[in-house]
């Protein structure tokens, strides 16, 4: 299968490219990024082969039938990482919340988060793919929490790959900046920066646009690559676990084969949805996807309005970190697949240009059709939370608290819900305390026991270990001496 540019072609790069090729060199022209040129048909008959697939077999399967140029023995070394999880047999459980509400967990990984669902086997395959090519690849990060510790923890010690993770100071909770700085590996970089997380995006992206800064890395013999989800090597892992939840509810005897449902997805960089959009797409059936956002709501703007406005809007700090961001990369593959590359191109140089954009009519209509969109205050969030483990003994991130007002308000027909939960608990342990048992102002190791006591579960190993290991990156910077430090790490 071949990769297009959702903005066309500038005359300039190859109007496709291969699966390793867009890994690699995840932008494309006119600073667009690649699509995949035909989604595979999966449809009911692949969902019925399936039904007793373990993990990694259903994974092997989607990505065969995207006929990637990737070496099979190298694949399945990727998927092997999936054993590392909590249980090696259910790396991604499926638990009933409510009747109607059941949540997928993809936070069992090393980081404890959604992330490593992807990242894990992205950086074996990226680096196999340098070391074949006997060629060396910067690898850029921007995180507002989850990516930048699951991106360091996959590439770290990885032959002919380093690593330069962007992160907003004071824009994490305390476990994942710990998670990142205190990561000792050669190969990695972690680069706080005086900002929020759309600053260190925007810099990923100019830096992977910037022929000055490719040039100078030309010159350090390295090539530039990416782990956000710009990368499609991210969503492609990202579309499996949709298929594969549907398939646990139809396992557990709440829907048969063929039944609809709602997927509800917390919301930032929008690529968890856009995984959800290409398995519905592929033949996944899906109502509706329902978007839930925090404070920084310009996803619901625009899905309920067709307006995407940045003006005069600064990220508001909230307490689920991961999702304050204001320009969401991924929803530009959205407008490419239901609009074409011209108009994509049009839209996205409006927002670049004056920070807003605005939908016709007959194309809000299109988006509607597929999606919905809510959003959760702070103090929603922490209600969520405390009412759900009184009533129904489950613990859960503020992330995973946003999706349920959504599933109230945004469903308008009396189908199940798959809502994804992105973090584990132990991420953002003050917000939760503080809704479990009332405590205020605590550090997050005192949170955690807190939390730990009060809800009978342990603390996990990897994370009570962080607070006992010494800080090894210390590096903050302001946004405009990235470049310079990260070509010094070079």
């Amino acid at each position: 299968m071949n990769f297009i540019e959702t903005r066309g072609n500038d005359g300039r790069r190859p109007s496709s490219v291969s699966f390793s090729q867009a890994i690699l060199g995840p932008m494309s022209s006119f600073g667009g990024i690649y699509v995949p040129e035909a989604l595979p048909a999966l449809g009911v008959s692949f969902l019925r082969a399936h039904l007793d697939s373990d993990y990694k077999t259903l994974a092997r399967a989607v990505l065969a039938a995207f006929e990637l140029d990737i070496d099979q023995a190298v694949i399945d070394r990727a998927l092997d990482l999936y054993d590392g999880f909590d249980d090696p047999a259910h790396p991604v459980p499926v638990v009933r919340v409510r009747d109607d509400l059941f949540v997928a967990e993809l936070y069992h990984g090393p980081t404890r988060a959604f992330k490593d669902m992807a990242l894990q086997p992205f950086g074996l395959i990226l680096s196999s793919l340098a070391q074949e090519r006997d060629e060396h690849y910067l690898i850029l990060a921007a995180t507002s929490g989850d990516t930048g510790p699951a991106t360091l923890e996959t590439f770290k010690g990885r032959a002919n790959v380093k690593v330069a993770c962007l992160y907003p100071d004071g824009g994490t909770s305390d476990v994942q900046r710990l998670q990142m700085v205190t990561e000792d590996a050669a190969n990695l970089k972690v680069i706080g920066i005086h900002g929020d997380f759309d600053d260190a995006q925007s810099a990923l992206k100019s830096l992977l646009s910037s022929d000055s800064f490719q040039a100078a890395l030309r010159e350090r013999h390295t090539h530039l690559s990416a782990a956000n989800s710009v990368n499609f090597g991210r969503i492609i892992f990202q579309q499996i676990y949709h298929i594969h939840s549907y398939l646990e509810l139809v396992r557990q005897g709440a829907i048969a084969i063929g039944d609809k449902v709602y997927l509800n997805v917390p919301s930032g960089n929008f690529g968890n949805a856009l995984g959800g959009y290409y398995a519905m797409k592929m033949g996944l059936p899906v109502e509706k996807i329902l978007i839930s956002s925090n404070s920084n709501n310009v996803l619901t703007g625009l899905i309920r309005t067709g307006v995407y406005d940045m003006r005069g809007r600064k990220v508001i700090a909230t307490s689920s970190p991961a999702m304050d961001i204001l320009k969401s990369s991924n929803v530009e593959r959205v407008l490419f697949d239901l609009f074409g590359a011209q108009r994509t191109r049009e839209l996205m140089a409006e927002l670049d240009e004056n920070r807003v954009y605005r939908l016709t009519g007959e194309e809000l209509a299109s988006l509607q059709a597929v999606f919905a969109a809510d959003y959760a205050e702070d103090a929603e969030v922490e209600v969520y939370i405390g009412e759900t483990f009184r009533n129904h003994g489950y613990l859960m991130d503020p992330h995973t608290a946003t999706c349920f007002k959504a599933h109230v308000s945004c469903r308008d027909k009396p189908l199940p819900g798959i809502l994804y939960s992105t973090a584990e608990w132990t991420k953002f342990s003050p917000t939760i305390a503080h809704a479990l048992t009332g405590e205020t102002d605590s550090q997050d190791i005192d949170a955690l026991k807190s939390i730990s006591a009060a809800a009978n579960t342990p603390i996990p190993p990897m994370i009570e270990a962080l607070f006992d290991r010494p800080v090894a990156q210390s590096t903050v910077i302001d946004k405009q001496d990235i470049e310079r430090e990260v070509l010094a790490f070079i």
